[in-house]
């Protein structure tokens, strides 16, 4: 009952928030976000890559002679061009200040400490679902040797097959997983 009640109380406080952004335009928008990325930079856009060349960046400071046994790695840090200079990084910095300023002029900013989840849901367990979920896709990117988004934005863009054909897997999969989880929301 305390629980219901908190999460009826944060849903009234950000009942002035606006609407969502039409999905339709939201895609068009992003469609020329990966345009421009194509005919600026000459690549598409991805955020593990980002990821990876920050972890890589790390790891070289701390142990440089783990970087020297993975050829990847090693690339990716003797890069001609530094690892804070790459289109991939100024790209997480984006998304990351993008979308706090688009929460704020939207009114989405919750207070800290905030945790959305649903009634039946604790602090403690969202968080901990999270941090599962996200590490998982972390690996899975890194495995896969890219993510979501530059599988589907980039490589769909260019009709890669292997493209279309892991999106539609990753939205078979997640409807198919979203039963499992589904009371977590109610």
């Amino acid at each position: 009952m305390v629980i219901k009640n908190a999460v009826m109380k944060d849903a009234q406080e950000t009942q002035h928030a606006r609407p969502y952004l039409s999905p339709y335009l939201a895609g068009f928008g992003l469609g020329l976000v990966l345009l421009a990325s194509f005919l600026i930079m000459g690549k598409g856009l991805g955020a593990s890559g980002g990821f990876g060349r920050m972890g890589a960046l790390f790891v070289n400071r701390v142990a440089p002679e783990h970087i020297e046994r993975l050829e990847h790695a090693r690339g990716l840090v003797a890069s001609e061009v530094p690892v804070l200079k790459d289109g991939l990084v100024f790209v997480l910095i984006g998304v990351a200040i993008g979308g706090f300023l688009s929460a704020l002029s939207n009114g989405r900013v919750a207070r800290p400490g905030t945790v959305e989840r649903g009634p039946n849901t604790g602090k403690t367990r969202r968080l901990v679902m999270a941090l599962i979920g996200g590490g998982f896709m972390g690996f899975a990117a890194r495995l896969a040797r890219g993510c979501t988004s530059g599988q589907a934005l980039s490589g769909g863009a260019m009709l890669a097959l292997g493209s279309w054909a892991f999106m539609f897997a990753v939205f078979a999969g997640g409807f198919g997983f979203a039963w499992f989880v589904r009371k977590q929301w109610r």
